[in-house]
């Protein structure tokens, strides 16, 4: 893989501004969860994502939507009823997370073959 002409220590950079944009402890825990559902309400992925809480669920979704990677569609309906989904731009990022996905099962089995082997 060639880095040539790409200066990670710039603001350029196209490995940092894409960890910027998913990078904390949820967001990448909502868009997997929204890859495998499609689309959800709230309280489903607050239920699917594991241990976050309110305000960490309506911030991080806040920032995927600023950062066009979820649609929030909200109905005038009562009581409200709002959805999220993924954008063109957020299933883009559907073969990286397949992968980091496969990677992590690796590591997994990996971690816990030489555990027993303690």
């Amino acid at each position: 893989m060639s880095t040539k002409g790409n200066d990670c220590a710039a603001d350029s950079c196209p490995v940092r501004y894409a960890l910027n944009l998913i990078g904390g402890k949820w967001k990448l825990p909502i868009l997997w969860v929204l890859s495998q559902c499609e689309v959800l309400r709230y309280n489903e992925l607050k239920r699917k994502v594991d241990g976050i809480t309110n305000m960490m669920l309506s911030q991080s979704l806040k920032e995927l939507e600023r950062d066009h990677l979820i649609i929030r569609k909200q109905y005038t309906e009562i009581p409200p009823r709002v959805e999220y989904t993924l954008t063109g731009a957020g299933m883009k990022l559907l073969p990286a997370l397949n992968e980091l996905a496969e990677w992590g099962t690796g590591q997994l089995r990996y971690v816990a073959k030489d555990n027993r082997a303690d």
